[in-house]
């Protein structure tokens, strides 16, 4: 018996669906557009992730050490350093690698070469490469280093500069970046997502119209409510799953033609990761589609009808 009624509500459901016509596709089309700049949200993230990763790899934080420094002194505070939970890696450089990296910079330029050569001591002293495990957390690691900490104060003698204040700016806009574009993707889709539930909204309240002579026929012979307003909750399901299926067509399409043309600005493959991605994006953005179906379906159904 509730295999029976469950293919009649799905059978009602998709004749109130097909009923609508032009209707059903704006609300469609306009719950395709909400999905479409979630999905890119998705793979927006993938690549700012990509650019981060890039951007971090790049920044960090120099410690530079007066050259009488011992280097026992210099390991220790790298293994005190390494210590430190927001550190990711401490990597130390020693003077000679200093001197062969110039010399390797200037090989063409003689006469810097022969100024060093004429000098006849190292003129460089060790420094240590700190990379964070997140963006955020350079501030505090500098404030280690350059604070009160009992840290700073046994090595104050050989560190000759910290370069935190030169990267602060390209550190301070990445943390910006990352907070601006996530904001600014939410925001376009909850706009989006309630354009989506007033236009499924509207269509399901004519879909309620168009049926209330059958509507008050299925009270007559004693319809409960739920199973009367049943097939508007389905109805409203299927907007975001037919939504959900022309997203998928369209970025399948999108990032095919797009993946091997914007690896060296993206810093990925687009379509590669979409793929591989399918079953977790696709996946939730298609509940995204079916969650603002049926809270369509059934802001409609709690207004105009009463049952």
């Amino acid at each position: 018996m509730f295999w029976i009624r469950l293919q009649r509500v799905m059978k009602s459901g998709w004749t109130n669906f097909r009923r609508n016509g032009l209707v059903s596709y704006a609300a469609i089309l306009v719950t395709t557009i909400t999905l479409s700049v979630v999905t890119a949200l998705f793979l927006f993230q993938a690549v700012l992730n990509s650019a981060i990763v890039e951007v971090q790899n790049k920044v960090d934080i120099a410690v530079y050490f007066s050259v009488d420094a011992p280097e026992e002194q210099i390991l220790d505070l790298q293994a005190d350093l390494s210590a430190l939970p927001e550190v990711a890696s401490v990597e130390y450089i020693s003077a000679d690698q200093q001197v062969l990296a110039f010399r390797d910079r200037h090989m063409d330029d003689y006469l810097t070469l022969q100024a060093l050569d004429e000098l006849g001591d190292n003129p460089f002293g060790g420094n240590l490469r700190i990379m964070a495990k997140d963006s955020t957390q350079y501030e505090s690691i500098a404030r280690v280093l350059e604070g009160d900490s009992e840290l700073a104060r046994n090595n104050a003698t050989i560190i000759e500069r910290i370069n935190y204040s030169q990267n602060k700016l390209v550190i301070d806009r990445l943390n910006s970046l990352i907070h601006n574009a996530e904001r600014t993707g939410l925001i376009v889709s909850v706009i989006l997502a309630v354009i989506s539930v007033v236009i499924m909204y509207t269509t399901i309240r004519l879909t309620i119209y168009m049926a209330r002579e059958e509507i008050s026929i299925m009270r007559l012979v004693g319809a409960s409510s739920s199973y009367v307003r049943a097939p508007f909750v389905v109805e409203g399901m299927l907007y975001g799953v037919f939504a959900w299926l022309l997203t998928q067509i369209l970025f399948f399409a999108v990032t095919y033609f797009l993946g091997t043309r914007l690896v060296g600005i993206l810093g990925i493959n687009i379509f590669d990761y979409y793929t591989s991605h399918l079953f977790t994006v696709g996946g939730a953005v298609l509940l995204v589609g079916v969650f603002l179906g049926i809270v369509s379906s059934l802001l409609a159904v709690r207004r105009y009808l009463n049952v």
